[in-house]
């Protein structure tokens, strides 16, 4: 499979997708939105895990060696960019201010910036799927429009985000043993069930606000996990075995 033409398509898509947001345009943030408090704190966690300039990761994307993935990674870039903007002006409909930090994303931060690109890719790929869960709370839990609406056309943006991602993955692992793929899978597992059990905790409160207990959110992002991870580290395919012709003698 050449994979540049896939990274191609990619970056149309994400191109596509900028032109049709900014046709559309933003939503009216001068109505106003209704927020509980403990999800106006949720929202600005949020909020700074989705700021940044994605400097680290263009870099390691360039240094892959191929220009069509690496303008597919800004342009994700500029997605994530205009998530932290929208998530700030929800937050401003609504009275409330951003924050500056969070420990939690110092955390996850500090994490993928020691690793490589795969290995980086796979801890990004843990915020990416619990944030689909997240966001369909946020945009299904509440009767405030704004936030409604807001929470919906992020999730839209994450929906593509993870097959992209795993685009790249299985990219990246192609050339890798089964064995080896087998002990990635394991603790990617163990690191996207500790990280859901963080953010379950620490969100707990707004998770209820938006109609989400933290064991229901935790069991729907494992269960979503399940169905993502074969698709970004599939098994190696055995080699081919060769059929022993009859002897005509």
């Amino acid at each position: 499979m050449d994979n540049s033409n896939e990274f191609f398509r990619w970056t149309r898509e994400f191109e596509v997708k900028a032109v049709a947001r900014a046709a559309a345009g933003d939503p009216d943030w001068a109505r106003g939105a209704r927020l509980d408090p403990e999800v106006v704190r949720s929202v600005q966690r949020f909020q700074v895990g989705e700021t940044g300039d994605g400097a680290n990761l263009i870099g390691k994307a360039e240094r892959a060696g191929d220009p069509e993935y690496a303008a597919a990674v800004r342009l994700f870039i500029a997605e994530e960019s205009n998530h932290a903007r929208m998530l700030q002006l929800l937050l401003s409909a609504a009275g409330s201010p951003t924050i500056s930090g969070h420990w939690s994303d110092a955390v996850f931060v500090g994490l993928r910036r020691a690793l490589g690109l795969r290995l980086e890719l796979l801890v990004l790929m843990i915020a990416e799927i619990v944030a689909l869960r997240y966001y369909r709370a946020l945009r299904d839990g509440t009767d405030d429009p704004l936030t409604t609406q807001v929470g919906g056309l992020i999730l839209a943006d994450e929906q593509r985000h993870v097959p992209f991602h795993c685009q790249r993955l299985r990219a990246a692992f192609a050339t890798v043993s089964h064995p080896a793929r087998q002990v990635l899978l394991l603790m990617w597992w163990v690191m996207l069930t500790g990280s859901t059990i963080v953010v379950a905790y620490d969100h707990g409160p707004a998770l209820r606000r938006l109609g989400v207990t933290r064991t229901g959110f935790v069991l729907d992002v494992l269960t979503l996990f399940t169905t993502i991870a074969p698709t970004a580290i599939p098994p190696r395919p055995r080699p081919a075995t060769k059929t022993l012709q009859p002897n005509p003698s």
